[in-house]
């Protein structure tokens, strides 16, 4: 199973709110091995597939994309998708 990233706009600049992105990262949950998740819609907005994907994968954490969320896993142990 395989994530697609969206479909990029041409010539649209990459958003860049960095405090947006440290606000996701800093929830408790983060800290707790939880989970976050956030409308794509506001990723897009805010801060690009690109570089949540970046982030996510720096920490270590999963990254699942459900219908309208992308939702981050917190934890760097092995997924196992049941159903």
């Amino acid at each position: 199973m395989s994530i697609r990233p969206p479909p990029k706009q041409q010539d649209a600049p990459a958003p860049h709110n960095p405090a947006w992105q440290a606000q996701l990262f800093s929830a408790k949950a983060v800290g707790r091995g939880g989970i976050v998740r956030r409308k794509k819609r506001d990723v897009h907005r805010e801060v690009g597939y690109d570089a949540l994907l970046a982030e996510v994968k720096s920490r270590g954490f999963h990254l699942i994309e459900c219908g309208n969320q992308y939702v981050i896993i917190c934890n760097a142990g092995q997924m196992r998708v049941h159903c």
